[in-house]
């Protein structure tokens, strides 16, 4: 490049010639400014290590965002797949919490915590037929392994497999022969079966084991319950929760008791508490809804209420028929729930499972939404129900439950084939010897697997969840 040179001036002076001066211009260069460094993203470690802190501080969701971060880096950890499908049973999307159940066992077909959880997943779903598949698989390599052989026992009693269900659980008595579990396990086959003697009388040797252990009073609360001694029954719940007061099973019963005495907020308190502790268990939800439902005369809210808890209970079982028809009769009761209500009176009229009387029924029900629609009108609000002569307010339900021992004379020896009398019968417990309900906030894992190494770290120990 050229440089613009200025001309020399020559002087003259008595002496000669002065020394000549050269003025230079610097010429004008374009500065160029590097582009900033792209932002350092956090390696696979930073991200589960973040997603540990979040699952610790009880935020599922970011967790499961990081923990999907460091599965698509590295897919083939079995140990963030495994915390996936913790946190997606924890949050009740059973769907997804097997998916990354199934991921992890095929990384690892020996990982115990993950053998557990999917079982139980699989039993949730009533998917027997793969529970039972894979429990004999994984006890191949330990035929006497305890846990997997009592997870075994609940999943041929859920199939109704009973001799098999019997006879898992005696292999497990032989070999050790004080087993709580397996005791209870025993029991609910022959409660299953009708024969309440025996199983009453297990029961009460099981509890001999472990008096502090919630699960055996809550069985022989079934039993008292299915031989009509509802006083008895109630005590039982209510031993079992004074052991664990989170004690899910016994909660569900006492507000199932409550709802059959139409004692509806006693109902909701309980019921309402077993779909925190437990969200995947649509059984919970769908008593939770009717609680709310029976106080939808009084408080429409409530009916608004109930309607979001149906729905929550077709999020996990599609095919539940009276959620469908209960959501509809639920946000019926306000009219900012109209909209909803004539979508669900549509399908419920258009079950197999729908009368011709109810048809009928939400015929003339959506008919009058149309028309108070059209004229911006509220629903009349319907009285409250008057409660059953056989069902007195005022005494709480404990009082309801004594009422009806003194009247009732002293019970007969069980019959198996008797029905159970309750208007609303408390559904059977959660099995004993549950699988792992993917708790593990204290042993999540510390260490994230290297990208390079895709080796997973220690996993967290599934708890298993007592009956």
């Amino acid at each position: 490049m050229k440089l613009k040179i200025a001309a020399l001036t020559i002087v003259a002076t008595a002496s000669g010639l002065t020394a000549c001066t050269t003025t230079k211009v610097e010429e004008k260069k374009d500065v160029v400014v590097a582009p900033p460094p792209p932002p350092k993203l956090p390696s696979a470690k930073e991200n589960f290590d973040k997603g540990v802190a979040a699952f610790d501080s009880g935020n599922l969701d970011e967790a499961n965002t990081l923990f999907t971060k460091v599965a698509d880096k590295v897919p083939a950890s079995m140990v963030t797949q495994y915390n996936l499908g913790v946190i997606a049973e924890r949050q009740g999307r059973l769907t997804d919490a097997q998916t990354r159940y199934e991921a992890a066992h095929k990384i690892d077909p020996k990982h115990k915590p993950t053998l557990l959880n999917l079982g139980r997943v699989y039993r949730l779903q009533d998917k027997f037929a793969e529970a039972i598949a894979l429990y004999e698989e994984a006890l191949k390599d330990n035929e006497f392994d305890v846990e997997l052989n009592n997870n075994l026992t609940v999943a041929y009693r859920l199939a109704k497999n009973y001799a098999k269900a019997e006879e898992t659980a005696r292999r497990v008595l032989s070999r050790t022969k004080d087993n709580p579990d397996a005791y209870k396990n025993l029991a609910l086959i022959y409660f299953d079966q009708g024969n309440l003697p025996l199983a009453q009388f297990i029961s009460i040797n099981a509890k001999k084991l472990d008096e502090k252990d919630p699960g055996d009073y809550n069985n022989l609360g079934l039993i008292y319950l299915q031989q009509q001694e509802k006083r008895l029954a109630l005590a039982q719940f209510q031993k079992a929760v004074s052991l664990n007061k989170d004690f899910a099973p016994s909660l569900f019963n006492i507000g199932a008791m409550a709802l059959s005495y139409r004692d509806y907020l006693t109902a909701e308190k309980n019921l309402g508490r077993t779909t925190e502790l437990d969200p995947t268990r649509y059984e919970n939800f769908l008593a939770y809804a009717w609680a709310l439902d029976g106080q939808k005369g009084k408080d429409a809210k409530k009916g608004l209420k109930a309607g979001e808890v149906f729905e929550k209970v077709l999020s996990l079982k599609s095919d539940q028929n009276d959620a469908v028809c209960g959501a509809a009769w639920a946000y019926a009761a306000d009219k900012t729930g109209w909209d909803k209500a004539l979508g669900f009176f549509e399908k419920c009229k258009a079950l197999s499972t729908t009368s011709a009387q109810d048809q009928q029924m939400i015929d003339n029900k959506v008919k009058g939404i149309l028309a108070m629609q059209k004229s911006g009108q509220q629903a009349a609000q319907p009285a409250p129900e008057k409660p059953k002569p056989a069902a007195p307010t005022g005494p709480s339900m404990l009082d309801k439950a004594e009422q009806e021992a003194e009247k009732a004379p002293d019970p007969a020896p069980a019959d198996p084939a008797a029905p159970n009398g309750a208007t609303t019968p408390p559904a059977t417990t959660t099995p004993p010897a549950e699988a792992p309900k993917a708790d593990a906030p204290k042993d999540a894992p510390k260490e994230a697997p290297k990208a390079e190494e895709a080796k997973p770290a220690e996993a967290p120990k599934a708890e298993e969840k007592k009956p």
